[in-house]
């Protein structure tokens, strides 16, 4: 009942398909690789955006914001200047009604001191009312919260369209910084005079950072603004608008001439990227370059895998599978064919009509794929008298889950116009790996190595918005036997500039995070990850890890997990414990002298929908004790997208700049990217302010995402790669 009511509030137009454990290669490769994307895969939007966007990266005139939303699961990255600003946005249409926004600006002499403010920000705006045919579009929104306040305001705003669409008006009315030119008394004083005022510190514009200060929204004096957009071609949108922004800070300490309300602007929409030219207040000349990237949609939508089996009818099967030869030759038939699907087989048992195969997959990102695929396998391969085969995935020596599937539904509906559909209902999932299956002896040891190059940048900076290494990665993996995982990753930096950073560590807080620097300035070769990892299921519903060695680029030691999920249902509970040791700063061999011990237990639940949401709570690097709250998006190729908040006993004051850890994450899938089936992806977290408080020890290889693609929930959303 709670996972159809959230589905409903929310509105997804998808649900989300099944999402394979994203490997970071890097969490800084991505990055970087992130606005590479933002950039390029902008190439995925079909047409033209019909919702302007504004300056500030959200939709809008030009520095007005509009009654709009974004297409649901959009992604806008943008880029604005003129004379004394540069704003760089990133906008997530996180649920049809609401959408989020990370901002990095550089503000020229904003302090009045001569040098630049690198400041970073939120927004967020939540859609009211749809519009209809006599009702405009109603948004309310908050415009750098979080932040440091340089642009903190908030705003009602509403938009109805005319001429089939072709014109938009816009009206509303801003507080804080959009209430700072043509202000009057705040027309909410009228519930309580407490609305009057907005206090010194709300108007300071970042002598207190980081805080969410409920008591000054929407206070103070508001002002209107208001604005139209005309599409004098389908390409080519004429916009003006009547600011209620001052630009006061602007003016007093970086030369801003503010000589009219009014701004002008000219946009031109392609299928790739929209560009803009605007005039700001009759004294400066702006630009803006937004890029649309919908992660609904692959850059390579049909995929470029190779054609799956056919399955072979019975009058033919003899020859291709276990009849007519030994049960050894059989079974090499059967590994051979299905390692040309990518997949490993780890056991198989045959009893009378049955057969049950435990599969490793080691090349699709959905489950569901690689399940149909080994299905195909079976039926050409195995003997006409086995009518159901039982398949068990795999990972890291841990049974995952059971699919049982007919052979006769196989070949009823392989060419079947819903045939996915019909497969998913007539196939039965629950628990492995309560079967013993006799194990094939060639399967282990494995062995994995790759030899690439990396780029380790290091963006949005307080003093510097962009560093970066290049160099050498060669990682290897070793499995001597089932659930034993050995793997390390060295690398070489060839050239860059992460070592020139100067910023010295201010923090009050052990330094559990912020002298990562240090670690950039020590030696060229570097250590990223040295572990042996061991996982296992202690029991019904239960999976177990633990590891040993460097486990990320500051810390190492010891660390165990475990997990209870079923197979069915959208909760998990899980329980992790480690100690863990400060690295050397050369990042090879050997230890500082600090050391901790951390823990969470977590709660994670499948809101529906490709919603989820997760809560952590325990012991952190520093000692402090909080609790992290984590909301992500996934759609059905992988993509993932979310945010997270810390909180624990640490003072604002005590953790400095930014008073609690907070951030947006990204996961992006190769497969997305390139479109050839592969396990693996990009990660990455973008905070606005690395700090000691709320800092969470880095594990490769936790329980959650690394099962969770094999079980119900995300083996129906992605169902429809059964027979791909």
């Amino acid at each position: 009942m709670g996972r159809n009511v959230f589905h409903h509030l929310l509105r997804p137009e998808i649900r989300a398909a099944n999402r394979e454990e994203v490997v970071s290669i890097d969490r800084a490769i991505v990055e970087a690789g992130l606005i590479l994307v933002g950039l390029s895969a902008s190439a995925l939007a079909e047409a033209p955006a019909t919702v302007p966007i504004s300056t500030f990266g959200t939709p809008g005139l030009i520095d007005m914001p509009t009654g709009e939303m974004l297409s649901d699961g959009a992604l806008i990255s943008s880029i604005s200047r003129h004379d004394s600003s540069q704003r760089y946005n990133l906008t997530f249409q996180l649920t049809p009604r609401l959408y989020g926004t990370f901002r990095y600006a550089i503000i020229d002499n904003f302090d009045g001191n001569g040098g630049a403010r690198y400041d970073r920000s939120f927004d967020v705006g939540y859609l009211l009312t749809e519009e209809s045919l006599n009702w405009p579009s109603i948004v309310i929104g908050l415009r750098d919260f979080g932040g440091t306040g340089a642009y903190a305001s908030e705003f009602i705003a509403g938009t109805k369209h005319f001429l089939d669409h072709r014109l938009a008006v816009t009206g509303g009315i801003g507080w804080g910084r959009l209430g700072s030119y043509g202000g009057f008394q705040n027309p909410l004083s009228v519930f309580s005079n407490r609305f009057k005022t907005r206090s010194e510190n709300a108007l300071s514009h970042g002598r207190d950072t980081g805080q969410l200060d409920f008591d000054q929204w929407f206070r103070g004096d508001a002002a209107l603004f208001g604005g139209l957009s005309y599409k004098i071609t389908p390409n080519l949108t004429l916009k003006a608008e009547y600011s209620s922004d001052a630009y006061e800070v602007e003016g007093a300490n970086a030369g801003f001439t503010h000589q009219t309300p009014f701004n002008f602007g000219l946009t031109y929409s392609s299928r790739y990227a929209n560009l803009s030219a605007y005039l700001l207040h009759g004294s400066e000349i702006g630009i803006l370059a937004s890029f649309i990237t919908d992660p609904k949609r692959a850059a390579i939508p049909g995929g470029i895998e190779a054609a799956p089996p056919t399955i072979i009818p019975a009058a033919f099967r003899r020859a291709q599978g276990w009849e007519g030869h030994s049960a050894d030759q059989g079974k090499a038939r059967l590994t051979q064919a299905l390692r040309d699907q990518g997949l490993i087989l780890e056991g198989v048992s045959l009893s009378g009509p049955e057969a049950t195969l435990r599969l490793i997959n080691t090349r699709y990102r959905a489950a569901s794929q690689a399940l149909g695929r080994a299905a195909r396998v079976a039926a050409n391969t195995l003997p006409s008298s086995i009518t159901t085969f039982h398949i068990e995935l795999v990972r890291h020596g841990m049974a995952l889950s059971r699919s049982s599937l007919r052979r006769q539904d196989l070949e009823e509906l392989e060419y079947d116009l819903d045939g996915a559909w019909k497969s998913f209902a007539r196939t039965s999932i629950s628990e492995a790996g309560g079967t013993a299956i006799p194990p094939v002896t060639e399967t282990y040891p494995l062995f994995d190595w790759s030899l690439t190059p990396y780029l380790e940048p290091e963006l949005f900076d307080p003093d510097n918005p962009v560093r970066a290494d290049l160099g050498l990665q060669a990682f290897a993996s070793f499995e001597p036997v089932r659930g034993l995982v050995f793997s390390g990753a060295l690398r070489q930096r060839a050239f860059g500039n992460l070592n020139t950073s100067t910023r010295p560590s201010n923090s009050k807080l052990p330094h559990v995070r912020t002298d990562i620097t240090e670690y950039a300035k020590q030696s060229d070769l570097q250590i990223k990850h040295l572990t042996g990892e061991y996982f296992f299921r202690p029991g019904p519903d239960l999976y177990g890890r633990l590891s040993a060695g460097y486990f990320e680029t500051m810390y190492g030691g010891l660390s165990g997990e475990v997990l209870w999920k079923p197979v069915e249902g959208p909760l998990a509970l899980g329980a992790e414990i480690n100690y863990a040791r400060q690295r050397n700063f050369d990042q090879l061999f050997g230890f500082q002298r600090r050391d901790v011990v951390t823990g969470h237990v977590s709660a994670y639940y499948d809101f529906g929908g490709g919603y989820l949401g997760q809560l952590d709570a325990g012991r952190y690097l520093a000692g402090d004790w909080g609790a992290t709250v984590s909301f992500d998006r996934e759609f059905n190729n992988g993509f993932r997208v979310g945010a997270y908040f810390t909180l624990t006993d640490v003072p604002f004051d005590t953790f400095g700049e930014g008073s609690f850890d907070k951030g947006i994450r990204f996961d992006i899938p190769i497969t997305w990217l390139v479109g050839a089936p592969a396990r693996s992806g990009f990660s990455t977290t973008i905070r606005p302010v690395q700090r000691d408080g709320g800092a969470r020890l880095e594990v490769r290889n936790r329980l959650y995402d690394l099962i969770r693609d094999s079980h119900m929930t995300e083996l129906e959303d992605g169902w429809g790669r059964f027979w791909r």
